[in-house]
């Protein structure tokens, strides 16, 4: 019997408020009541969400003394922190206020979302997805009406969503009818309805919004110790963020510059541009995600790193359906499974090489996804020991209800802040594993030095550029000049952390208080690798920093 009865149920409610509020998040995550609505931002329905905020606020505040495990302790905590970042993000305009981009993903994935696994019957999943195409215009309707001034960056990027998604409802929508065989007959006149929303709503962002495009892309700094405070629960400060960041981008750069040197380079960009003639052959391309997988859970089991679930994936190609819309959306490869769904295999949808290509696409594709791109960012951070394995974890180990859910990836971001520094911590974390054990060659050792040097930056940047302290263009410079990116993909990074303060400095802080935490505990005696990532991991998607003190405690205890 729980011994813990008013704060189980002000959690049922929390919950059950959650995934009506956020509907297409409720599908990332496999709670499946409220799949054919989209989100609600009008006035009326966000004044309605602000007050239930207050609401559960006050009542998490006022629970009455209860035993509480661990577990519940944490989600009583993370509750609160939500809350709190919520009701800041409803008066921002970072959210549905101010930014065009709120409305764009949410619009196109809450369709996307049924088709990107086979969670339940097809016929069900399209007579919801019918049900949402058909509530677009009035979605983005709202977008017009309430985004009447925004920065021009993100009406920019909006615009390139509505491509992305006129891609989708125009075209790739009759293929995956095709292909699935959709014969429901209101799914091609849903779909001309969502993409006739979608071009009014690129009319007006093309000839309203950029007309009075702002340069407002800081949240300030208050906004900032919030996310860190009650978001990440960290004890560091902003500053303590860049001194940090600081620091390793100094490390790091000399790190590539002597490993570079050491391999007969002249440059380390130099070192780096060799990776890219490192490829599979073509006829192997897909193969290869698969050998390199069994490769890294083979040594990692070898080292004794971690105790490996039994969590099937398949590198598996984009499907066709998507191939347009993808490049203009944030479509990723690998997405957290859904918890409550239980998918047998999770698929993870790889960049295309089709035998009907051209040889010189083919080539460039090859270049582009090459045995380091594989071997470091598609297999061990997000397909095996990193996200991967961390997800199975959450699911099936986390005591925190909060836990389980918080690192989804839904339509422009994970379903809770909260969940940031341990999803993208331990995933960073993984593949320092793996260079430890010896398992990258040296020049993806130096790929790996380069992806800390990025990692780093985006720390400084996220405090900058939300302090007010640097524009946009600074952030982007920093990103070419220091983390050796090119300048479209440097701009790029800048304006998605320009949209998302707080959440660019989670790589290097969840990394950092990792590393932290191992080193303290492993002078305890009888101290065990594995056991130590096994527990660490056990807490779910939850805040290293809470992690951490509860692990040291109980070493102390």
């Amino acid at each position: 019997m729980c011994g813990a009865p008013a704060l189980a149920t002000a959690l049922d409610d929390f919950f059950a408020w959650y995934y009506a509020t956020y509907p297409i998040n409720a599908t990332f995550i496999g709670v499946h009541d409220h799949d054919h609505r989209l989100p609600d931002f009008s006035e009326a329905a966000a004044g309605d969400t602000v007050r239930a905020i207050e609401t559960l606020r006050v009542r998490f505040c006022s629970l009455p003394r209860e035993p509480l495990t661990e577990a519940e302790a944490l989600d009583r905590r993370l509750a609160e922190g939500f809350l709190d970042v919520q009701r800041w993000e409803y008066g921002s305009t970072h959210f549905h206020l101010g930014n065009p981009c709120v409305y764009t993903g949410e619009a196109v994935f809450g369709v996307l979302a049924l088709f990107l696994r086979p969670f339940a019957p097809l016929r069900d999943r399209v007579e919801a997805a019918v049900m949402r195409m058909f509530a677009i215009p009035g979605f983005l309707a709202q977008a017009a009406s309430t985004v009447r001034r925004a920065p021009r960056a993100w009406t920019e990027r909006a615009i390139r969503e509505c491509d992305g998604a006129l891609a989708f409802f125009e075209r790739g929508a009759e293929i995956l009818a095709r292909e699935a065989g959709i014969t429901h007959p209101r799914f091609r006149d849903a779909a001309a309805s969502a993409a006739q929303a979608f071009r009014r709503l690129q009319g007006y962002l093309r000839d309203e919004l950029l007309a009075c495009a702002t340069d407002g892309y800081a949240c300030g700094a208050e906004a900032l110790e919030l996310l860190l405070r009650r978001g990440h629960w960290l004890d560091m400060s902003a500053d303590d963020v860049v001194a940090l960041g600081e620091e390793h981008l100094a490390l790091w750069d000399a790190r590539l510059r002597e490993g570079a040197a050491a391999l007969g380079f002249a440059s380390w960009h130099e070192a780096l541009a060799a990776l890219a003639d490192r490829h599979p052959p073509a006829d192997r391309y897909y193969e290869r995600y698969t050998e390199v997988w069994h490769a890294v859970r083979a040594e990692a089991e070898r080292h004794g790193l971690v105790t490996w679930p039994d969590y099937p994936i398949r590198y598996v190609p984009q499907p066709r359906w998507a191939r347009e819309a993808a490049p203009s959306l944030y479509f990723l490869c690998y997405r957290a499974p859904a918890p409550f769904d239980r998918m047998a295999v999770v698929d993870y949808l790889v960049t295309p090489i089709d035998p009907d290509m051209p040889p010189a696409e083919q080539l460039r594709r090859l270049r582009a996804t090459n045995d380091g791109v594989i071997t470091l960012n598609h297999v061990i951070h997000h397909g095996a020991l990193g996200h991967h394995v961390q997800n199975w974890y959450a699911y099936h180990r986390a005591g925190s209800r909060i836990g389980r859910v918080a690192a989804v990836d839904c339509a422009s971001r994970i379903a809770m802040f909260c969940g940031g520094t341990m999803a993208e911590g331990w995933a960073c974390y993984a593949t320092d594993l793996m260079e430890e054990i010896g398992f990258l060659d040296p020049l993806q050792q130096l790929a790996q030095a380069h992806s800390r040097l990025r990692m780093a930056a985006r720390a400084v940047v996220d405090v900058r550029l939300h302090r007010g302290e640097w524009t946009l263009e600074r952030a982007a410079d920093t990103y070419r000049d220091r983390a050796g990116m090119s300048p479209e993909a440097a701009r790029a990074e800048a304006v998605k952390n320009s949209m998302f303060p707080g959440a660019a400095l989670m790589y290097l802080v969840g990394t950092h208080l990792i590393h932290a935490l191992r080193r303290d505990l492993a002078q305890q005696p009888g101290f065990v690798l594995r056991d130590f990532h096994d527990r660490l991991l056990s807490y779910g998607s939850v805040p290293v920093a809470l992690v951490a003190d509860a692990m040291r405690t109980r070493a102390v205890g």
